[in-house]
């Protein structure tokens, strides 16, 4: 198949940290050219990719000091797309839904996966306007707050197997990584650190926009905890892996409505249990007694902890071999392209 995937441009394609949205888009598209499909990525010219490449700015634009108006760049992106999209069977948009008028006029085969949290006052109305535009949700809980929308399928992020070796030899520390937002409840997981008698290590970004409550509510417990608690912040790469694979454990104290949480799966991938908060997606991903435990609170999460030595590390790794690989993830999204694509031939054929 002919396949356009097309990426937001706030970071690269792979991110060169943080950025689930952009990772999931590399490793879909490697996936299917590794299958032999011709794919053409839309998303920033620092991007690193098998297909090919069509370059909507320079750099990542949260990478670039000199942009200000992200939008300017992305209005720029849709026309390139527009320009080409009879070259290919089937467009797949990843970004936000500002394409959403442009599908109407295309006259071509269109998806959209939507990446983020939905909101009922922002996205009913979007959504409800557009009732036309096939969607994807990264889970069911995603879901939620619009059943009612043009939901074609549900596909679960994957990631590619080789890229976090199963790990059986963990060291003590439990680990939290991924942004310094207050959903994610970086200080919950300082807390369950303390109660379990364990160190912890933080690993995240902190935008520009969230510095203020980095600076207020997380500094504090850094200092005040200064000899059980490591801050190392953006990592990357390598050093990423190893933080994943050698974690007694990934603390997910999340206090949202997480669409997914794609650092849950990759440290499935290591063997490393998840302890997560019964809320969003966590319900869909996390099994209890295999790949973590889910729990509703500070305390369930410290009396997980005790039970780390009795699972099975190699058996936490089967589940996500089973569930969540970039194979079976391309499985999905190419039965879903064949038959939408099946659809559009009907609907022109008539």
């Amino acid at each position: 198949m002919r396949i356009a995937q097309v990426a937001p441009l706030y970071e690269s394609v792979p991110p060169l940290a943080y950025g689930a949205t952009e990772r999931i888009v590399h490793y879909l598209t490697e996936e299917l050219v590794r299958r032999g499909h011709d794919v053409t990525l839309f998303a920033s010219a620092d991007s690193d990719t098998s297909a090919t490449l069509v370059a909507g700015c320079e750099r990542a634009l949260w990478r670039d000091p000199n942009v200000w108006d992200t939008s300017a760049h992305h209005v720029r992106q849709l026309e390139q797309v527009a320009r080409l999209c009879h070259d290919f069977d089937i467009l797949h948009f990843h970004g936000e839904p500002i394409h959403f008028p442009l599908m109407r006029h295309l006259g071509c085969t269109c998806v959209t996966t939507m990446h983020g949290l939905l909101l009922p006052s922002d996205h009913g109305p979007l959504l409800r306007e557009f009732s036309d535009a096939p969607l994807v949700s990264i889970s069911n809980s995603q879901r939620k707050p619009v059943p009612w929308a043009n939901w074609v399928r549900t596909v679960h992020h994957g990631v590619p197997p080789n890229l976090f070796p199963l790990n059986t030899k963990p060291d003590d520390y439990l680990l939290f990584l991924g942004r310094i937002i207050p959903g994610k409840r970086p200080d919950l997981a300082v807390e369950i650190a303390r109660l379990a008698g364990l160190p912890l290590k933080i690993a995240g970004v902190v935008h520009p926009g969230e510095r203020e409550y980095f600076h207020d509510s997380i500094e504090p417990l850094l200092k005040q905890n200064s000899r059980s608690v490591e801050y190392l912040g953006e990592t990357r790469g390598k050093a990423r892996e190893r933080l994943l694979s050698h974690a007694a454990a990934l603390l997910l104290p999340i206090e949202w409505e997480e669409p997914f949480g794609l650092v849950a799966i990759e440290a499935m991938a290591c063997g490393t249990p998840v302890i997560a908060f019964r809320r969003g997606a966590m319900q869909e991903v996390v099994e209890d007694d295999v790949s973590g435990w889910l729990v509703d609170d500070v305390d369930g999460a410290a009396a997980a902890v005790t039970r780390l030595p009795a699972l099975d590390r190699a058996r936490c790794r089967r589940a996500f071999e089973s569930r969540f690989t970039a194979a079976r993830m391309a499985d999905d999204y190419l039965d879903l392209y064949v038959g939408l694509r099946s659809c559009t031939d009907a609907i022109i054929g008539t």
